[in-house]
């Protein structure tokens, strides 16, 4: 299942879609989500490949943010 992460710079939140669920956050919360998932990962590995999308969204936006600084 496809994870999809949107960046709002005017309100400075993202925003992560994964099938049925949506969260809205606080950009400066975005390291905390990277971990959680990764964390998820870690903790159920049988289960690890559905929070990789997650994961891979996660890192596409930290990697995109940083390349703007």
């Amino acid at each position: 299942m496809k994870a999809i992460v949107t960046y709002d710079s005017a309100a400075g939140t993202f925003t992560l879609v994964k099938d049925q669920w949506r969260g809205t956050f606080p950009i400066a919360d975005l390291p905390k989500w990277l971990n959680f998932y990764r964390q998820q990962q870690d903790r159920y590995p049988a289960h690890a490949a559905s929070y990789a999308p997650d994961v891979e969204a996660l890192e596409a936006l930290t990697a995109e943010l940083r390349a703007r600084r």
